[in-house]
């Protein structure tokens, strides 16, 4: 018995004393919402949020399906980090200046671009010849 009340005692020592997780804060275990609104009635919602340790959220959208939104928080090396978005019939169409975007397109693919646009395919002949082997009364067709 008193092994076993040593290894908890340990065991309690160990994960006291170890380091905080890098993905929650004391700021974050303990935040509160400081300002909260919400509205909800027959031509759609809206609503918005903001909490202590800078978390702001804030939403509209009416019956048709058109939903605006944006949020915000402090990334763990101390940038704010802001998305806007629409969700409409388009989809998802998030902006922020952390999100990723595509490389430029390189000029000769542009240049190929331009070409095929003003110089489109000719459209070919409907009817298609047929060549016949041997003798035209012999049947046979390849």
């Amino acid at each position: 018995m008193f092994k076993f009340v040593l290894i908890c005692t340990l065991v309690a020592v160990a994960v006291a004393r170890s380091p905080p997780s890098k993905f929650a804060s004391t700021d974050d275990a303990h935040a509160e919402v400081i300002h909260f609104t919400s509205d909800v009635n027959e031509n759609g919602f809206q609503y918005a949020f903001d909490t202590t340790n800078a978390i702001h959220a804030a939403a509209s959208g009416s019956v048709y399906g058109e939903h605006n939104g944006d949020f915000s928080w402090i990334s763990p090396e101390g940038k704010q980090i802001a998305i806007q978005y629409v969700a409409d019939e388009n989809g998802y169409q998030p902006r922020g200046d952390v999100l990723p975007t595509p490389p430029p397109i390189p000029a000769a693919i542009l240049r190929a671009l331009e070409y095929i646009r003003t110089h489109p395919p000719k459209e070919e002949s409907q009817t298609k010849s047929v060549i016949y082997y041997g003798t035209k009364n012999s049947g046979r067709r390849f």
